[in-house]
């Protein structure tokens, strides 16, 4: 559990460094307290939007994404994590660089969607004249929506840089994508009216919690427990019911 937390932090230490406009804040100790506590958080560091990282059991992480102090917010259960450091990817971009944000085609088919591409769009695109972003485009974010879980990957675009083999502007055909990290899935639980909380605008029909994923598990794992105990009842009973026949040769050398 403790390698699962260095990694959630990890994945933190990413996405920041990955986000030049971004400014990072201490603990809220307070959970009861959260909605109110982030909300002047923002607004006392001059943002717009937050990214609340909450782990729970020291297993499972939560990312809360929100426009304060109005709302509207989201939760979303974080799968699949795969930092930097972990994946030693060939991928190499410029630290502050703006990226190109690109979505599957099927962001646009629910209503919830369409509000979750607008979120992502607002918090992970860099403004274009901020004072730490770098004029460039040399990475791309790509969004995909595969099994009503949103998937996140970070290339870097990669072109010839000999004379000869310099492309036009607008040619892309010799341009390459080339991986840098981080990776992990967002499972959307539920999103809300409010800033960390308020009426709820959609609930995800399919979301499973991770405790009870587990106790599934230990059930499963009760069950086979029990069927053993079962078995040797029965081989009892069965044993009981049918004696073996006293042998003639059974104590023909102890004699």
């Amino acid at each position: 559990s403790v390698l699962l937390v260095f990694r959630y932090r990890h994945l933190m230490l990413n996405i920041v460094s990955l986000l030049p406009h971004c400014k990072k804040d201490n603990k809220v100790e307070s959970a009861e307290s959260k909605g109110a506590t982030l909300n002047e958080l923002v607004e006392l560091r001059s943002c717009s939007s937050s990214l609340f990282f909450e782990c729970r059991k020291h297993k499972d992480l939560y990312l809360w994404m929100a426009k304060c102090p109005n709302g509207p917010s989201v939760k979303f259960l974080v799968n699949a994590v795969h930092t930097m450091e972990e994946l030693k990817l060939t991928g190499n971009h410029l630290k502050g660089s703006r990226p190109i944000l690109t979505f599957s085609s099927n962001f646009d088919s629910n209503a919830h969607w369409k509000l979750l591409k607008e979120m992502l769009i607002q918090i992970f695109g860099t403004p274009k004249l901020h004072r730490k972003a770098k004029p460039f485009h040399d990475h791309v974010f790509v969004f995909s929506i595969v099994d009503d879980h949103i998937w996140f990957r970070n290339y870097q675009t990669s072109v010839p840089h000999n004379e000869s083999d310099k492309i036009a502007r607008g040619g892309l055909d010799n341009m390459t994508l080339v991986e840098v990290g981080p990776r992990f899935c967002l499972n959307p639980i539920k999103i809300f009216g409010g800033s960390f909380g308020g009426p709820t605008l959609y609930e995800n029909p399919f979301y499973v919690s991770p405790n009870q994923i587990r106790a599934l598990e230990k059930r499963q794992k009760a069950g086979k427990y029990a069927k053993k105990v079962k078995a040797k009842t029965r081989r009892k009973m069965h044993e009981l019911s049918n004696p073996l026949e006293p042998d003639e040769f059974a104590d023909m050398w102890k004699e």
